[in-house]
């Protein structure tokens, strides 16, 4: 297993780590993620540390603390060989302060994550989510406090905009407070607006991504092809799909290379959508998730091999899109705002 420098921290981190939104199933959203239980749920968490796989991510809405709950007693006897995350923000019950990243709710919601998981520190915590509402120097100080206080180690951000995270940069620094290691994000051969902005805040900031769904709710994982029917069995299918409506033309073309691809390199569809994940800028880790064992030993395989430059400037060409304004006209003065090279 390869394992990379966190952002601007001493934290090393695998290249895969293990999502646990699929634990418990907790309402029909997760059910459409998956069901796992704690004794498959423990059988998982094994097959990922004998392949080096350490870091397992979870939140505390994933099944309203019940993945939590799981992972807790499915790494009981294991905490110090492990790394963990988790997340707040969200909501989390019907009172006037359970959701957002006011200090009530975050002091609140971590001790509720650090019983759940039966464990007195979290390695990384995560806001899930940019709370508008709340002043950023609260939040900020909230989450210090929490660093002070040896209940987290690593704060780190999910699903911010680039003035989100850049805001948020300035005011760690301003005030001398623990800033974001990293950011948890949506991004794919299917889902590449990340690199339009939040890929060069990144890597001027050095904070690293954790890329969350990288095969596209399993849109990449070579069961959806041109002339036959999306899959029953799938999360798309059931209803736990994130984002727009998927363009199934684009979708197609990108996996025809990817197929072609494979069969280049002896590998699967999903494992060359995840390799190339893992040669992009910023890119640490890969929050990995599966229904099964069979499914994570796949996906576990995705590592120990690169792709070429050419098949990674193919797969490129195959899923670009273009840029929404002001990012297509800094592409055409790209002397003037220069962008990532990515080889």
């Amino acid at each position: 297993m390869e394992y990379r420098q966190l952002g601007a921290s001493g934290l090393r981190v695998p290249v895969l780590s293990f999502g646990t939104a699929t634990f418990g199933g907790g309402n029909e959203f997760f059910k459409a993620w998956g069901n796992t239980q704690i004794d498959e749920a423990k059988k998982m968490v094994n097959l990922c540390l004998d392949a080096g796989v350490n870091f397992f991510d979870t939140a505390n809405v994933y099944s309203r603390g019940i993945s939590e709950e799981i992972l807790g007693k499915a790494l009981a006897g294991l905490r110090n060989q492990v790394l963990i995350s988790t997340k707040a923000t969200f909501t989390m019950g019907d009172g006037p302060n359970d959701f957002g990243s006011s200090r009530e709710h975050l002091i609140q919601a971590c001790n509720n994550s650090l019983k759940r998981l039966n464990t007195d520190h979290i390695d990384i915590y995560h806001m899930h989510g940019f709370d508008a509402t709340t002043p950023v120097e609260e939040t900020l100080r909230a989450l210090d406090d929490l660093i002070t206080s040896g209940k987290v180690r690593y704060i780190a951000c999910s699903n911010f905009s680039g003035w989100h995270l850049m805001k948020s940069l300035s005011v760690s620094e301003r005030y001398g407070w623990a800033r974001y290691i990293a950011h948890q994000a949506y991004y794919s051969l299917l889902n590449r607006e990340f690199e339009w902005e939040l890929m060069p805040v990144g890597i001027d900031q050095k904070v690293d991504t954790i890329v969350w769904s990288p095969l596209s709710s399993g849109q990449l994982s070579g069961k959806f092809r041109r002339g036959k029917a999306i899959p029953e069995s799938s999360r798309i299918s059931q209803g736990g799909s994130h984002g727009p409506a998927t363009n199934f033309e684009r979708l197609y073309s990108i996996v025809d290379v990817l197929d072609e691809i494979a069969a280049e390199t002896g590998k699967s569809v999903a494992q060359v959508a995840l390799n190339w994940l893992l040669q992009r800028p910023t890119v640490a880790n890969l929050v990995i998730g599966a229904r099964d064992e069979e499914q994570l030993k796949q996906n576990l395989a995705a590592v120990g091999w690169n792709l070429d430059i050419e098949q990674i400037k193919r797969l490129d060409a195959a899923s670009e899109v273009d840029p929404i304004y002001p990012y297509w006209h800094q592409r055409q003065n790209l002397k003037l705002v220069p962008l990532p090279k990515f080889y």
